[in-house]
């Protein structure tokens, strides 16, 4: 592979289906190199040869689609063309075409250096001199001074406004006329360069003949169109484009993950005919505004579990008309509506605005993804077109009139980014709620139809639980509590309440003390001077903390917080001390670090195959197959890439995985494929081999792979030391989903639903380092009230507590473990496990990885006179309250 497609495609962080663009266009320019010279019957024929969707460039130029999903990243792909045809073939001149002002100012932005979404950003060769980007609001102001000069690299973004304006007054296009600085005009000067390559973004917008005819008077060396829709509709229905090269379609966008998922929803044993039209609106209306509530709790807790941002969701409802629209709205705004709760927080969004009016609309519609904007609820009538890109839509509720086919197209596009780039593997985060009651049956079958793009997931909602409010509960440390420290909230938020008092009563005392807890976090990362709480009551450490703390409260900084009485820093920095030793078990952070660089990868070996018999695939299956999703597919003649060797269909499906370098596994990964290929030879005939390898190439990449895991190694003799980077570490906050109604549950009690223990928060603890905690099993609860009893203190950590990472397969993922429990000679890592799931592989691999932390944990503690770690995995069923600790795992 070329290693210019490489190097922009790990710089750029390129998915797969923006790489395998990227080496179509490498492809390309091998055999018909960009040249005004170019023939163009001459150079349809050769491409022909290797891509046959290539029916006709549709274009006065070689012009060729690429056919990608809605949030996938087309505009990033649009950063590697435009890298990779400056580097590998020093073209300069680039033109990028916008459909709309709104796409044409997120185009300008895009493009624009350090912006969140720099489409260059990690590219060396513009990090010093980044591209000129050149406007069409800027470009007479430029003329003076720009084309004088020989620039490395230069983007014009043009909405097509700019181009195809009609003639008035007898004047042409500004872009058209004379410009003295340059003596012709601009778009002569651009239609006159050697090296133009146009882009255009949305290119289905394009298609008219006005916006045809000014784009070939362009001129350019090279078309490279980029739109989710490739075809135009007309009074005949879609017509399909003809330079479609590379097809990646929503069902494998969804299928592979770089989507949300999609889901119809409906109410458990909802019946429309029982109820009227209006009724049923109303009902589903106020679902989806229930299901936002839950989505809404559910993203906050993700985020504080995880430590990412906080996403603020909305609701789009989809009006009839702008009447109906208006109608919701005043609805929603409505005292009868959820006590008027949302009066404030709903916009309608339609072409009846004006003015004033109209920016208020547009400015709240463009900030809807802000944390601080209102905005919760979108009422649109049919504005809301390609370029309003958001990340936060999670639930849609359509009250148009129209087909199930309509409405899943209209309803999903804009709703399918994901907010932190990929899924995360919460349902919650990672699912687009479409509320559709009365069309739920409808939508679920006509998204199984043979020709449907996508697959839809099904939600059946219990009315007593979707009706249920919830709130994310933040589980700080009491010790936290007791200092006085609180979390920042929101008004779906609640902080745990801890039935420890404050320590600290005074808002001076407990400044001080929370001043004291600050400057002794900054101690964590020194483990030779601390290696343990207790070393923290060492007199020269506590008058160094107290030092720290002195210097933040200086007399100028008492008397502007208005504190007349000079606190007693010492004393209480002492008190919030010995408060910090009792209120935490020492968890040191210990880091594993081979000495050197270690070599791994895959061993040869012989695959078995014998379970892969699929069969084989006629063409009307074959097109039928590839517009379901399920298998990520591009039928012969639809688009798409075919490969000249069978093998590298399976060596393609196997670029995609993280943990296999090309250039380290290239003759292995021919081996396996080469066995792969005569396999299917062995039992179908010629033509059918490559369909099939084709149609199933994700589920065989994930076959082969799957048991290349059993061959992986790494170099055994490589060299590791133990770093301790910390002697200790703060104790993270939890974050749960809980009922905003309920009180947490008694730890002591068994409740009455054991199967959906999970959801059940819990209390009344007396040994426990944070007042409310969740379980996942009973035998957890159970294990809790045994800790309870006999621990001088435990805890369920939060994610990232520990940072251990045990091997599974070529991965590394972190372990969390389950409970941690100190007592007068020892901690405790305890772990809990079905019985069933005692010997799961990624068990034992846990196991071993806790130990090993465990073991160099005792012989940091060892040195300084702390108490030993053991690691106990505990089958479920030994686990009753008349065990002691020391037994448990024996």
């Amino acid at each position: 592979m070329n290693r210019h497609v490489n190097a922009i495609s790990g710089r750029l962080s390129l998915r797969p289906p923006q790489r395998h663009s990227l080496e179509i266009l490498h492809r390309i320019t091998e055999i018909v190199p960009p040249s005004k010279q170019t023939d163009l019957k001459t150079a349809l024929e050769v491409i022909q040869a290797e891509y046959p969707s290539i029916t006709d460039f549709e274009r006065a130029f070689p012009s060729l689609c690429f056919a990608l999903a809605t949030g996938v990243g087309k505009t990033r792909l649009m950063g590697a063309f435009v890298t990779y045809l400056h580097l590998a073939h020093g073209i300069n001149n680039f033109f990028v075409l916008a459909p709309n002002l709104t796409i044409y100012n997120k185009l300008i932005a895009d493009f624009t250096p350090n912006t969140p979404k720099y489409v260059f950003k990690g590219i060396a060769e513009f990090a010093q001199e980044a591209p000129e980007i050149i406007t069409g609001d800027d470009y007479e102001s430029k003329a003076g001074t720009l084309f004088d000069q020989v620039l490395r690299c230069k983007i014009n973004i043009f909405n097509i406004s700019k181009i195809v304006s009609e003639v008035r007054g007898g004047k042409a296009p500004r872009i058209k006329r004379l410009s003295e600085y340059i003596g012709e005009s601009y778009f002569d000067y651009l239609a006159s360069l050697p090296d133009l390559v146009l882009l255009m973004d949305e290119s289905h917008r394009y298609r008219a003949n006005a916006g045809m005819h000014a784009i070939n008077e362009l001129k350019p060396i090279l078309g490279l169109e980029l739109t989710a829709t490739p075809f135009v509709e007309t009074s005949r229905g879609a017509e399909p484009f003809n330079n479609v090269i590379y097809d990646y379609a929503l069902g494998r966008a969804i299928a592979d993950g770089f989507v949300k998922e999609p889901a119809v929803v409906t109410r458990k044993g909802f019946n429309p005919s029982e109820m009227s039209k209006e009724a049923i609106e109303q009902l589903k209306l106020e679902d989806g505004v229930r299901l936002h509530e839950q989505t809404k709790v559910q993203l906050e807790t993700y985020a504080r579990e995880s430590g990412r941002e906080i996403v603020k969701p909305f609701v789009l409802v989809i009006a009839r008309d702008i009447t109906h629209a208006a109608q919701l709205k005043q609805l929603i705004e409505s005292e009868t509506f959820f006590e008027g709760r949302y009066g404030d927080k709903v916009i309608q969004v339609d072409s009846s605005k004006t003015g004033a009016k109209e920016e208020e609309m547009i400015s709240r519609l463009l900030k809807v993804e802000d944390p601080d904007e209102p905005t919760e609820i979108v009422i649109h009538v049919n504005m809301l077109k390609e370029g309003w890109d958001v990340t936060n839509l999670y639930t849609i509720v359509p009250l148009r009139a129209a087909n199930a086919r309509i409405l899943i197209e209209q309803s999903i596009g804009r709703g399918l980014r994901l907010p932190y780039g990929k899924r995360v593997g919460v349902t919650a985060v990672d699912r687009l709620n479409i509320v559709a009651h009365d069309k739920f049956q409808e939508i679920v079958d006509e998204a199984n139809q043979p020709d449907s793009q996508i697959q839809m997931q099904t939600v059946v909602l219990d009315p007593d639980e979707i009706e249920k409010k919830t709130k994310t509960v933040v589980s700080q440390s009491t010790l936290a509590t007791q200092l006085g420290t609180r979390p920042e909230t929101t008004s779906s938020t609640e902080v745990a309440s801890s039935e420890a008092k404050p320590i600290f009563t005074t808002p001076t005392e407990q400044k001080v003390a929370q001043a004291t807890y600050e400057a002794i976090k900054k101690l964590e990362n020194n483990p030779g001077k601390v290696p343990s709480t207790s070393y923290l009551e060492n007199k020269e450490i506590q008058e160094s903390v107290v030092k720290d703390v002195t210097a933040i409260f200086t007399p100028t900084q008492l008397e502007m917080e208005g504190i007349t009485e000079k606190p007693d820093i010492a004393a209480i920095v002492k008190k919030a001390t010995e408060l910090i030793v009792q209120q935490t078990i020492d968890i040191p952070r210990i880091l594993v670090v081979p000495k050197g660089e270690v070599e791994s990868g895959f061993h040869s070996f012989q695959l078995d195959l014998s379970t892969l018999r699929f069969p084989p695939i006629s063409e009307e299956l074959w097109v039928q197959h590839l517009r379901t999703g399920e298998t990520e597919v591009i039928g012969i003649g639809k688009g798409g890439i075919r490969e000249k060797r069978l093998e590298d269909y399976v060596v393609r499906g196997l670029f995609d995985f993280d943990d296999i370098a090309y250039e380290q596994h290239s003759d292995l990964l021919y081996d396996l494929a080469s066995q792969t290929v005569a396999h299917f030879q062995s039992y179908l005939k010629g033509d059918e081999v490559p369909k099939v390898l084709w149609g199933h190439q994700k589920e065989i990449a994930d076959f082969i792979h799957a048991q290349m895991q059993e061959h992986y190694w790494e170099d055994e003799n490589v060299e590791y030391e133990v770093v301790v980077s910390k002697g200790f570490t703060e104790l993270k906050p939890s974050a749960y989903t809980a009922s905003a109604t309920e009180e947490p549950l008694d730890f002591k009690v068994s409740p009455k639903d054991k199967s959906n223990m999970s959801k059940y928060l819990f209390g009344g603890f007396k040994k426990c380092l944070y007042p409310v905690q969740k379980f996942d099993s009973e035998g957890e609860r159970v294990l809790s009230v045994i800790l309870d009893r006999e621990a001088d203190k435990w805890f369920k950590p939060a994610k990232g507590q520990f940072q251990i990472f045990y091997k599974s397969g070529s991965d590394h993922p972190e372990y969390q473990p389950d409970f941690v429990a100190e007592t007068e000679d020892a901690i405790y890592m305890l772990e809990p496990k079905a019985r069933n799931n005692m010997t799961n592989p990624d068990v034992l691999a846990k196991k071993d990885a806790a130990e090993k932390w465990c073991k160099n944990a005792s012989d940091h503690t060892a040195k300084h006179s702390g108490k030993p770690w053991h690691y106990r995995l505990i089958p479920h069923d030994t686990i009753a309250e008349n065990m002691s600790i020391e037994l448990l795992g024996k």
